[in-house]
């Protein structure tokens, strides 16, 4: 309580939190800005990329995908641009929008959210990758099973297919921040291990919303999303038990 009532004393007014919140999107602009450049020039990579795991699906893809609208390929070139300067950025977004949205943290817990970046991008690229291995092909043939099943041809737009794709993608690398957040909290004391564990069963539940929500509808593919994030909450249990522990242990020797 006291932590709460000494940030709650060093609020900052209205127009100050206005400033914050214009710094904030600024940042986050340029960070855009400037990943969405360094992705431009790769577009027709990332997009031989993005239309690989179609070769698991479909034979020929690149005949399949079809562009009927004149812009078609403006539209690819700058969804493909944005779409990957927004997962380039997306860790140093979170940052940003972290500082904002915590600006009573300490300069110790400052330290403690900028050390945590790095795994965050760690997390953030093994979600991306799991989706592009394992997901993304998957809610593929479940796609086009359910066109087979009822005798439609398919015919996907080249810019449809780019924006499931990336949706996609980006779904998983969002959400592989949770242990990012939860472990971070355990360590500021905002949250404990006993809380963690009594919330344990409420928690897998929302996941499976958030699978359900975040992927295609199917049951597959929301539980491919669902499964690891299960996993990563039980790792950040006992994550946070382990610091709660380390933390015990050096109080305990700083006591004469």
């Amino acid at each position: 309580m006291k932590r709460l009532e000494g940030r709650e004393s060093d609020a900052k007014p209205f127009m100050e939190h206005l400033d914050d919140l214009r710094t904030m999107l600024i940042r986050c602009a340029i960070a855009l800005a400037i990943a969405t450049t360094i992705a431009f020039p790769l577009v027709p990579h990332i997009f031989d990329w993005l239309k690989a795991p179609l070769d698991r699906v479909i034979s020929k893809p690149d005949l399949m995908l079809q562009s009927i609208e004149i812009t078609g390929a403006f539209l690819i070139i700058m969804r493909v641009a944005l779409w990957s300067g927004l997962l380039i950025s997306a860790p140093l977004l979170l940052y940003f929008i972290g500082q904002f949205v915590f600006p009573g943290l300490t300069e110790k817990e400052r330290s403690l959210v900028l050390r945590s970046s790095g795994f965050s991008i760690m997390l953030f690229a093994a979600g991306v990758w799991l989706g592009y291995k394992t997901t993304l092909p998957v809610a593929l043939e479940m796609m086009f099973g359910m066109h087979d099943w009822i005798g439609i041809e398919t015919a996907p737009q080249a810019v449809s297919y780019v924006s499931f794709a990336v949706h996609l993608l980006l779904a998983f690398g969002l959400a592989f921040q949770m242990p990012v957040v939860l472990v971070v909290m355990g360590m500021m004391g905002l949250v404990s291990s006993a809380q963690l564990r009594e919330k344990q069963r409420h928690v897998i539940v929302i996941l499976l919303v958030v699978a359900m929500l975040l992927t295609p509808p199917d049951p597959i593919t929301q539980l491919l999303m669902a499964v690891p994030l299960i996993i990563l909450y039980e790792a950040c249990i006992w994550l946070v038990r382990f610091t709660e522990k380390k933390a015990a242990e050096e109080q305990d020797g700083a006591t004469p």
